[in-house]
């Protein structure tokens, strides 16, 4: 039986050029489950395969963002299967040619704050509370520091994957790890604002700036001179024959 937008645990919509994940299980704090990252994963994968939306806005229901993700694994085959799968989210999230938004409205720990630092642009309200806490529990949080070296400096970093200490917007914000500090009220208006700013791009033109951006910053510098003479190349004969 179909369960009702407000039973589902997460809500998937595509309106236009935007699709939206919106968390959706305010009572266990927007946790992440299996059946959530299934759906999820899933609409990426579609995406991915048949690329039609040019945002993907991440934003929850309730008081809190995401406070983390169920664990049920008991056994090693069972844990890396979960693990796996939360890996494959994100990479899902990291690699989509979507430029994407997340709308953190409250408290992001564990891996919510991780999926949303991965995501393009992380806007944040001045309320939130937000932390890496599973060094509190003697867990090393390796899936989110596979790749959180990449936006902040080791001497920020490494204190708050290693004591889990909460931190306030401002402080992530000066880290490099978020993108704006909003005020509450005012946090859904600027998402908006910034979503019509990247739909007023040229959508070939923005998918081709994310994808070369984080190539350039996995790759040397000379191969990054070798992609960027063959993107301008072929950039500028398609823009030429646009006009």
């Amino acid at each position: 039986m179909d369960r009702g937008p407000l039973l589902q645990p997460v809500l998937i919509e595509r309106a236009g050029d935007v699709l939206s994940f919106t968390l959706n299980r305010p009572d266990a704090g927007n946790e992440i489950s299996g059946p959530m990252f299934d759906a999820m994963t899933a609409a990426l994968r579609s995406e991915a395969a048949t690329p039609s939306a040019r945002v993907l806005r991440i934003s929850a229901n309730g008081e809190c963002f995401c406070t983390g993700r169920e664990r049920a694994g008991r056994d090693a085959v069972s844990i890396r299967a979960e693990v796996s799968r939360l890996i494959e989210l994100k990479r899902l999230v990291r690699a989509t040619s979507m430029i994407s938004i997340a709308q953190v409205q409250g408290d992001a720990l564990g891996f919510g704050f991780g999926l949303a630092i991965l995501c393009d642009f992380t806007l944040v309200s001045s309320r939130a509370s937000l932390a890496f806490p599973e060094m509190r529990k003697g867990l090393p949080p390796a899936a989110i520091m596979a790749y959180v070296g990449r936006y902040a400096l080791p001497k920020a970093l490494f204190p708050m994957v290693l004591f889990g200490d909460p931190l306030t917007p401002v402080i992530a914000l000066e880290a490099g790890l978020i993108t704006r500090v909003c005020e509450p009220d005012a946090l859904r208006a600027d998402a908006d604002a910034l979503a019509e700013r990247i739909l007023a791009l040229d959508d070939a033109g923005a998918r081709q700036c994310k994808m070369f951006f984080q190539a350039a910053e996995e790759s040397p510098i000379e191969q990054n001179f070798r992609g960027a003479t063959d993107m301008l190349t072929v950039t500028s004969l398609r823009l030429m024959q646009d006009r």
